[in-house]
């Protein structure tokens, strides 16, 4: 149950911030944009915000939806997770990276499971949404596999979301 009640399903006004937002999520509002939209200004800025890191950046959309479901999950914000591992699963993921992403610590230690480039987004995703504060190792081991251009925008990529999810729990957001 929200903290605050979503506006409603069909709301119109104002209408370039809903119509922007509705543009964006093929026409309907989730129970994200609901609350958001509690807040036009608020709601506007963040569209424009999270389209540019959901659709313009250069970093492998796998390891973006990666970043994404392990801050849900650590955060336990279950409706990012319900989200996000569709992406994943969409930008090349398996049903079992999906459930071990479950456990990101569990994660972080398979082989078998993710690659390394793969592990270190994990570590690096843990170290920033856990204690903000990265390890020089950690950060060496993303850098030694991504461009700056992909480091960089890893490391935004799992701040946004830990803003996301942040956001989510506070206010009670639940998946549809």
């Amino acid at each position: 149950m929200p903290r605050i009640p979503f506006v409603p399903a069909d709301l119109s006004e104002p209408a370039d911030v809903v119509a922007a937002i509705r543009a964006r999520r093929g026409g309907e509002l989730l129970h994200l944009d609901r609350m958001l939209l509690n807040s036009p200004a608020l709601a506007s800025g963040w569209n424009g915000y999270l389209r540019a890191v959901r659709n313009d950046l250069g970093l492998d959309p796998m390891l973006r939806e990666l970043a994404m479901c392990v801050v849900a999950v650590i955060n336990g914000a279950e409706y990012e997770f319900t989200q996000h591992a569709p992406h994943f699963l969409k930008a090349g993921g398996t049903q079992a990276q999906v459930a071990g992403m479950r456990d990101p610590d569990a994660a972080l230690r398979d082989p078998t499971l993710f690659d390394a480039t793969a592990r270190a987004a994990l570590a690096l995703t843990i170290e920033m949404t856990r204690t903000v504060k990265v390890s020089d190792a950690t950060f060496d081991a993303v850098r030694a596999r991504l461009s700056d251009q992909h480091c960089v925008e890893l490391v935004g990529v799992i701040a946004t979301y830990n803003m996301v999810s942040r956001f989510l729990v506070a206010l009670g957001i639940e998946p549809e």
